[in-house]
């Protein structure tokens, strides 16, 4: 999908806005003035509503992209006593709890 379909500013300019609210925790005023030094005229109420537009779009983006990976097992091992005779037995649980 085109989000950015009949906004008057680049999406460049819209990502770039939203992503200094986002990763740097700027104010609007802040991320204005930002803008401003590198030649686009932005008022601080178009950087709000551009937050509150773009940013779950772009955190959703975000979190498909960046998929934590759930390696972790944890291993159970013991020796058990069957008819007489001393075995090993071992066991391997991932996070969900399926044996491997």
């Amino acid at each position: 999908m085109n989000y950015f379909r009949y906004k008057q500013f680049n999406k460049d300019v819209i990502t770039v806005a939203v992503g200094y609210y986002l990763r740097y925790a700027l104010s609007y005023r802040d991320i204005s003035e930002i803008l401003r030094e590198r030649g686009v005229n932005v008022h601080h109420s178009t950087v709000y509503r551009w937050v509150q537009e773009y940013a779950p779009i772009l955190y959703q983006i975000w979190k498909k992209k960046h998929k934590k990976a759930y390696y972790k097992w944890r291993i159970d091992e013991t020796y058990i006593k069957i008819k007489g005779k001393w075995s090993y037995l071992y066991r391997a649980i991932d996070t969900e709890g399926h044996t491997l």
